[in-house]
């Protein structure tokens, strides 16, 4: 069963479609320009309690805030 869930919710070594971005004009514009669209595969390398959450997209590696990164739904694979 694929699962949809924020971001956040993923650990390392999960990886996930990128389904849909919640948020306003200026949220979503700064989300694409870092490549994160619907459609595209992410990969978690780190997840940190009190800190953010490190993935990779496209081969990029990205650090994301846990609040930033709730708001990224994900369909798990």
């Amino acid at each position: 069963m694929n699962m949809i869930v924020p971001l956040s919710s993923l650990k390392p070594g999960e990886n996930g479609i990128v389904v849909d971005i919640k948020g306003g004009h200026q949220f979503r514009s700064r989300v694409v320009s870092m490549g994160i669209t619907p459609g595209i595969t992410v990969h978690v390398v780190e997840s940190y309690a009190a800190g953010p959450i490190i993935f990779y997209v496209g081969g990029t590696r990205l650090a994301m805030g846990k609040g930033m990164a709730a708001r990224i739904l994900i369909k798990k694979l």
